[in-house]
C-alpha cells in the first residue's frame, strides 16, 4: 500500500470522526469524497468499510462516557446505578425500530438509495428541518432536560426517527436529534441520546457487514480498516467534546445551513460531472 493510499485512509477517518457525531451526514460526505478521491478497493469492500470504520467513532463514545454509562461502578450510589440502568433501558427501547428494520431492509436501502440525488435531497431537507425546528423552539423551554424526564414511549418514538437514517444523507445523529427536539427534548440530552443509541446500533450494523463480507481480509484491507478506525476514534474524541460545548451556547441552525450548502454542492458537482462525460 503506497503513501497516497494511506493518506486517503487517514482523510476518510478524519471525515468519519467529525461527521458521525455532527448532524451533517457522514454518508453525504463520503459519497462526495469517494467520487473524486476513491480508495483503491473493490465496491464490496467499500460497502463494508463505510459502516465498519464507524466502530472507531463508537469506541470514542464508550471511552468518554464509560463512567457515566457503567452501572457497576462502585463510585455510583444505588440511585445513580438505577438511573444508569434506566438510560440503558431507554437506549434499548429506542434501538428496537432501527434494529428490526435495519436487518430487514439494510440491503434494500444500500442497493436502491445509495445514489447522489437522494443524498443531496436528504441533506437539503434535513437542513431545512433543523432551521424550522430551531425557529419553532426558539421561545420555548424544553420539556425534557434530563434522561429521567424522558419516558420509554418517547424513547421509542425517537428510535422510529432514527430509522430514517437508513436513507443515505439523512445522518443517524441528525435523525435522532431532530426527532428528540421535535418531542421537546433539550439539545444536550438529544445529542447524548443520539451518542448512546449509536453504540448498539453501529456495533450491530458493523457485525452484519463483517458477516456479509466475510473475515478473509487481505493485508491492505486490514490496514485500511484498522487505520481508518483508529483515526476516526481519535478525531471523534474531539468532535464529541466540541459538539457538547457548542450546543451549550448555540443552536443547531448552523448545521442546517451547512447541510443545505453541501446538498447544493453535491448537485452541482455531479451535474457538472455528468455534462463533462456526456
Amino acid at each position: 500500500m503506497d503513501f497516497i493510499e494511506i493518506l486517503k485512509i487517514i482523510f476518510y477517518g478524519i471525515v468519519e470522526g467529525i461527521t458521525e457525531w455532527l448532524p451533517v451526514s457522514s454518508t453525504g460526505h463520503l459519497i462526495l469524497f469517494e467520487s473524486f478521491w476513491p480508495l483503491q478497493q473493490n465496491e464490496e469492500f467499500m460497502e463494508m468499510f463505510r459502516v465498519v470504520i464507524q466502530l472507531g467513532a463508537i469506541l470514542a463514545v464508550c471511552v468518554l462516557y464509560f463512567h457515566r454509562l457503567n452501572p457497576f461502578s462502585r463510585e455510583h450510589s444505588l440511585a445513580e446505578k438505577n438511573q444508569i440502568i434506566g438510560i440503558w433501558g431507554k437506549v434499548i427501547i429506542g434501538c428496537i425500530p432501527a434494529g428490526v428494520l435495519g436487518i430487514l431492509f439494510n440491503d434494500f436501502f444500500d442497493t436502491y438509495f445509495y445514489r447522489w440525488p437522494i443524498v443531496a435531497f436528504t441533506l437539503i431537507l434535513y437542513g431545512v428541518l433543523f432551521i424550522v425546528i430551531e425557529n419553532r423552539n426558539k421561545n420555548q423551554h424544553p420539556r425534557v432536560r434530563s434522561f429521567q424526564q424522558m419516558t420509554y414511549p418517547m424513547a421509542f418514538l425517537i428510535g422510529i426517527c432514527q430509522v430514517l437514517s437508513l436513507i443515505p444523507g439523512t445522518s443517524r445523529s441528525g435523525s435522532t436529534i431532530l426527532g428528540a427536539m421535535f418531542f421537546g427534548v433539550s439539545r444536550s440530552v438529544a445529542a447524548e441520546f443520539s451518542f448512546f443509541m449509536a453504540i448498539p446500533v453501529m456495533f450491530g450494523a458493523s457485525f452484519l457487514k463483517l458477516v456479509k463480507h466475510g473475515l478473509a481480509f487481505s493485508a491492505p484491507e486490514l490496514i485500511c480498516l484498522f487505520l481508518g478506525m483508529l483515526v476516526a476514534f481519535v478525531v471523534s474524541l474531539a468532535a464529541i467534546r466540541f459538539l457538547m460545548d457548542y450546543i451549550k451556547k448555540k443552536d443547531f441552525k448552523v448545521f442546517g445551513y451547512y447541510r443545505i450548502a453541501l446538498g447544493v454542492l453535491v448537485v452541482v458537482y455531479f451535474a457538472v460531472k455528468a455534462l463533462m462525460t456526456a
